[in-house]
């Protein structure tokens, strides 16, 4: 897969050098030779537009990912097509684009106009949705279920949004009585507000329900169900004169409607829980024995030694991971005891059906670590090599490179952690910041990585306590 502006950094795998998602299936004969379809097909390749957001298309532990991505991928594997990412600045430039001719397909939530009905063809993922409450589950009798109780209410939205004006109208429908709280949209982003319900910082925001679905995997502690809006259709866009790759995209959805790849999709980004190790649950498990740490501790120490690692190190990384228990693989695809990427894996000769192999898999881990710490050998402090190492363990090296170098460029030091490279790496949720030209990864959501290295950094303190 090609990428315009993003591309990922990469260690010594040739993975994270080249993404080119290319499908196995056979291409078939095409009724109309030269069609606008057909001259797709004869390029090898569709370029796709599409944003870099947490529902569309995002790098996580440097693999593409994104449900619209996921989606457009399958389309291109069924017709044995190269995929073209190529990034829009914003969602009003996405049509702009298509029409000027920079791709071939959105592959977004475009909003069905009639206005744009003779510009466009609307085809292929179709989606209906509308703005929700985003409210605590937990309220008890005050959770909300009707839009009237919303008056005496404090509603935090983003200034200048869609769910601002949402609000504004709303307010005036009831008669007024609802207390807007606008926020600035450089300050904070939707799923800041949606996180903040969760934590109890703030009492409702707004936000698509997609978004709020998506985010609910995060915090199961939200309530998503009450609409504050009618329906709104939205669906991937090609321009006018692409009828046939039009069909094509209708029919392929058709089909994936009924198939289990799109229910995995959509269960992936959607359904599955994208929680991890309880903060604060740093024991080191009902395993423990005194100078036992897991039923893997050989394979820590064998390793490590080899590796020169810290075995108790490797033993807290695989209790984030997998909380030491095998078989386990997490939304994002990491599997086995420490929590390996299939494709890193396989970059490591460790194939799939050996991934949940402890020895294999613990073997193929501590190697990619101390690459990883290898990484960052320019940085003196070694507990600061290791904390840039994991995070970039559980989130991808391209990231940490851009948070270093988002540091660098406003004066913090790119070889700390705290308060430094860790503070840019969360302001990578923001467009100023992850399409600042020293960024080469784009959008981020920093908070699981944010949490993993601190609860890894003293689970491992604890370990080292505990056991010589």
């Amino acid at each position: 897969m090609k990428i315009d502006r993003t591309h990922f950094f990469g260690i010594f795998w040739p993975a994270f050098l080249s993404i080119a998602i290319l499908s196995s299936c056979g291409k078939g004969e095409s009724k109309h030779p030269l069609d606008d379809f057909e001259t797709i097909r004869r390029k090898d390749t569709l370029t796709v537009l599409t944003l870099n957001t947490s529902t569309s298309y995002f790098i996580y532990r440097d693999q593409p990912m994104g449900y619209h991505y996921d989606m457009i991928r399958d389309f291109c594997d069924k017709h044995d097509l190269e995929l073209n990412i190529v990034l829009a600045q914003n969602s009003a430039s996405l049509v702009e684009m298509l029409l000027q001719g920079a791709g071939d397909v959105i592959a977004y939530n475009v909003p069905v106009e009639n206005r744009l009905k003779d510009s466009l063809i609307y085809c292929g993922l179709t989606h209906i949705s509308h703005q929700v409450l985003v409210q605590r589950a937990n309220r008890g009798d005050t959770l909300l279920t009707d839009v009237t109780q919303l008056v005496g209410k404090d509603v935090t939205v983003i200034s200048r949004t869609k769910y601002y004006d949402r609000v504004v109208n709303l307010n005036e429908e009831l008669g007024g009585g609802i207390n807007i709280v606008a926020v600035d949209k450089d300050t904070v982003v939707v799923e800041d507000l949606i996180r903040m319900v969760s934590n109890g910082e703030i009492a409702y925001t707004v936000a698509d329900d997609y978004l709020a679905r998506l985010n609910k995997t995060y915090f199961s502690n939200i309530d998503i169900s009450l609409p504050v809006s009618f329906d709104q259709r939205s669906s991937w866009a090609v321009r006018k004169d692409s009828p046939v790759l039009a069909d094509s995209l209708d029919a392929w959805f058709a089909r994936a409607n009924a198939e289990p790849s799109y229910r995995r999709i959509t269960k992936r980004y959607f359904e599955e829980s994208k929680n991890f190790a309880m903060a604060g649950d740093l024991a080191v498990t009902a395993f423990f024995k005194p100078g036992q740490l897991s039923p893997y501790d050989d394979y820590f120490k064998k390793y490590g030694a080899e590796y020169g690692i810290d075995w108790r190190l490797l033993a807290s990384v695989a209790y984030q991971e997998s909380t030491f228990v095998n078989g386990n693989e997490s939304w994002a695809g990491a599997a086995g005891i420490m929590g390996l990427m299939p494709s890193t894996a396989a970059s490591l000769g460790v194939s799939r059906q050996d991934i949940f192999d402890p020895e294999l898999n613990i073997k193929a881990a501590t190697f990619y670590l101390k690459r990883l710490i290898q990484a960052f050998s320019s940085i003196e402090n070694p507990d600061e090599r290791i904390k840039l190492a994991l995070a970039a363990y559980n989130g991808g090296i391209g990231h940490v490179y851009d948070g270093q170098a988002l540091a660098q460029k406003y004066g913090s030091d790119p070889q700390v952690w705290d308060d430094s490279v860790e503070k840019y790496l969360s302001l990578k949720r923001f467009e100023k910041y992850y399409k600042d030209p020293v960024c080469n990864s784009g959008y981020f959501r920093s908070d699981e990585t944010l949490r993993y290295v601190d609860e890894v950094m003293r689970r491992w303190e604890l370990y080292r306590q505990k056991v010589k």
